[in-house]
């Protein structure tokens, strides 16, 4: 299937749930996560009218990036980011959904160009304690968010999580609705966010409902994954 159709049918989706929270579908942000797809995928997508585009791997989003830059698109890296990766990222991408410590919040306000836009960021939260997932844990949330969001050079625009899959769409939206809990008392405590990151491919309907304003969605778009390279 094309996937301008499959953007289609996920915006159908969006649309959907939207309706069923009572929220505007203008309220949520589809980021298609185009990690292990060449270029030629990503501006097929692009040519049915995404704009936003989400990769794990660095090396493989800075190519991307250089070889798409003519189409003026939203780069969002949504992997795991090491301190010593944190350069290119500063260099090349919109928004890092994966601030999960302070130092790496603090090297990529240092290695920012001045000459680009406030670098957008997302702490990620381990909302469920999954023993396998990246993020701070949600005690510890707010004092990380208040430290980063007076680091030069970035933007803190919410959180991101991602959960250990559920068995339901009950279950699902019990985990993200502690997720929009916590978004809202870090909203309360006076930090201006905007972004909350969760939700992909199975649970977005799940994630809609509680509040997500960003989707992230992948092979529902672009089709079975390639191998990453080493």
């Amino acid at each position: 299937m094309a996937i301008e159709t499959n953007l289609e049918l996920i915006h159908a989706r969006i649309a959907r749930a939207c309706h069923t929270a009572g929220r505007a579908p203008s309220g949520v942000l589809l980021l298609a996560v185009s990690k292990t797809f060449p270029p030629e995928a990503v501006a097929q997508a692009a040519a049915g009218g995404q704009r936003d585009f989400g990769e794990n791997y660095i090396q493989e989003g800075v190519e991307k990036i250089a070889a798409l830059a003519h189409l003026g698109l939203t780069w969002h890296c949504i992997g795991p980011l090491q301190s010593n990766k944190t350069r290119p990222v500063a260099e090349h991408f919109d928004w890092v959904h994966s601030v999960d410590r302070l130092k790496i919040a603090q090297r990529l306000s240092e290695q920012r160009p001045t000459t680009l836009p406030l670098l957008n960021v997302c702490i990620q939260v381990n909302i469920d304690a999954g023993p396998t997932k990246a993020g701070v844990a949600p005690e510890d949330a707010l004092a990380l968010a208040q430290a980063v969001v007076a680091l030069p050079g970035l933007r803190l625009r919410g959180i991101m999580t991602i959960p250990e899959p559920s068995p339901g769409f009950a279950a699902a939206l019990a985990v993200h609705q502690r997720a929009k809990a916590l978004f809202d008392r870090l909203c309360a405590s006076g930090l201006p966010l905007d972004t909350l990151s969760m939700g992909m491919s199975a649970d977005l309907e799940a994630a809609v409902q509680a509040g997500s304003t960003l989707v992230r969605v992948g092979s529902a778009i672009f089709g079975g994954r390639a191998t990453a390279a080493a």
